[in-house]
């Protein structure tokens, strides 16, 4: 049974996780709108705070779904643990895959930051690994919308800044919900703002204009990169109709029971 959830009357202002929000209001099909309090977003739990867990423990949720790989939680650390909420982990491909890239991020020099980043590499790179996760990730996407569509909800997505893997998720599921692409874009540029962006650290504890330059392509979300996306749905499988049926399997009767879930009038 889907458990009552808890509205937050205003966003909160949580100290170790950065990015969160509730998906609550969006207008998406028949004039409907996401229904607050059953699908929120936000970047890793693996810094939440007694109070920050205090808080998402008042959310009621079922599930949440955590889109790192190992290596991201082999440095970020696991997911604090939340009363009564099952974690689903569902690695999904990260633009910056790979310890060694990493390390580049973190502890690379100028001169190698420039030949992996520069002259619109790291761009570049985001926008394939967007394009990438839409076309090869269909088997998780259907995973996780058929799980919403069951019992999974109130459900709370993150990855580790909450900006991509869990952004392009939330887009998927709002396509689903016959949410509009632009509105989708809103959203998904609500990332940007300074109190939810994930926090560049360099080892060396220096970051320089040109550095953080040639990083920013990575830490930003950028409709570029999401449009990416969406393309690769017009060009694979020709319209989101088909995308949602042929691309991740989802029946007629999974998705009117998807938008029940998370919709209201």
């Amino acid at each position: 049974m889907t458990q009552t959830p808890h509205v937050p009357s205003t966003e909160p202002e949580l100290t170790g996780v950065r990015n969160f929000r509730d998906l609550g209001g969006l207008p998406a099909a028949d004039g409907r709108r996401v229904r607050p309090g059953v699908l929120f977003r936000s970047g890793h739990l693996a810094h939440a705070t007694e109070e920050d867990a205090a808080f998402l423990d008042s959310l009621g949720l079922h599930t949440v779904f955590d889109f790192r790989n190992a290596a991201d939680i082999a440095l970020e650390g696991p997911d604090v643990a939340l009363t009564g909420v099952r974690n689903v982990n569902i690695p999904l491909s990260d633009p910056a895959d790979g310890g060694e890239f990493w390390r580049m991020v973190r502890d690379g020099d100028l001169d190698t930051l420039r030949s992996v980043l520069g002259e619109g590499r790291a761009a570049g790179r985001m926008t394939d690994a967007y394009r990438t996760m839409i076309t090869t990730r269909t088997a998780e996407h259907g995973r996780v919308l058929r799980a919403l569509a069951e019992d999974s909800v109130p459900a709370l997505m993150h990855c580790a800044a909450g900006k991509d893997r869990a952004g392009l998720s939330i887009a998927v599921t709002l396509l689903a919900l016959g949410v509009a692409p632009e509105v989708i874009e809103a959203d998904y540029l609500e990332s940007n703002a300074p109190h939810r962006r994930y926090v560049v650290r360099r080892g060396d504890g220096v970051a320089s204009p040109e550095v953080m330059e040639l990083l920013s392509p990575l830490f930003e979300a950028r409709a570029e990169y999401l449009a990416a996306a969406f393309s690769a749905v017009a060009e694979t499988w020709g319209s989101t109709e088909r995308y949602l049926s042929d691309g991740l399997g989802l029946e007629p009767a999974i998705r009117e029971q998807l938008r029940e879930r998370l919709l209201s009038d």
